[in-house]
Formats: C-alpha cells, sequence, structure tokens
C-alpha cells in the first residue's frame, strides 16, 4: 500500500486487485464472451446484467 510504483502488467495473479478487469483476453475479436470462458464466470457480463435489468424495468 505505500508503494507508489504502479504494476508493469496485469496477470491472472494480480487481476483480482482491479475495478475493471484488465485482462482483454477474455473476449473474442468481435467483442463478444466466448461460451467457455462464460462456463467459468461466477457472474455474467455487465453488458448483459444491464441489459437484463433494463428489460426487467420496461
Amino acid at each position: 500500500s505505500s508503494d507508489p510504483t504502479p504494476l508493469r502488467a496485469a496477470n491472472n495473479a494480480t487481476a483480482h486487485m482491479y475495478i475493471v478487469s484488465p485482462l482483454n483476453n477474455l473476449r473474442d475479436e468481435s467483442g463478444k464472451v466466448s461460451w467457455l470462458t462464460k462456463l467459468f464466470m461466477t457472474h455474467p457480463p455487465t453488458e448483459e446484467r444491464v441489459k437484463a435489468l433494463r428489460e426487467m424495468a420496461s
């Protein structure tokens, strides 16, 4: 906490310390999360969560 040096590279060991995941390899070329990645996710992507909430509100 007192170390002012920022991380040079994010990896699986440090990704949990970020507010937004620094790992961009979760999405394919079209920007979608693959079905295999979704299989191991504990929560759906933010975009899907917001879409579901908006559908519930209308």
